[in-house]
């Protein structure tokens, strides 16, 4: 059986875009929670170079059946052509905070 719950993580390219797709999540209720860290430094290929960037790493806490919405609404919103969108299952998690969780969100 596969979790219900998840952990989304998107790197964005200022604090500007990753609190402007943070607000959204939360107030389109498509996420709980979501951390912002800043000073992500990432190192990658990308068109046959090697790109290094100063990100801002987004951690959303969701539903899995929330996936859909949360990869559409920064698919639509990301200023990247390709933005990093991974989702994780939550495997374990304290029962009180999930239950936080499914009160934040709507039933799907």
């Amino acid at each position: 059986m596969s979790s219900p719950y998840q952990i989304i993580f998107c790197t964005c390219p200022d604090l500007e875009t990753a609190s402007g797709l943070a607000h959204t999540l939360i107030k389109d209720k498509s996420a709980a929670c979501v951390n912002i860290l800043p000073g992500l430094t990432s190192i990658y290929p990308w068109q046959n170079k090697i790109e290094i960037a100063q990100e801002h790493l987004l951690i959303i806490k969701t539903r899995a059946d929330q996936y859909q919405t949360v990869e559409t609404l920064i698919n639509t919103l990301h200023p990247y052509e390709l933005p990093e969108i991974i989702a994780v299952p939550v495997e374990r998690g304290l029962p009180d905070y999930l239950q936080w969780i499914d009160s934040c969100l709507p039933i799907k």
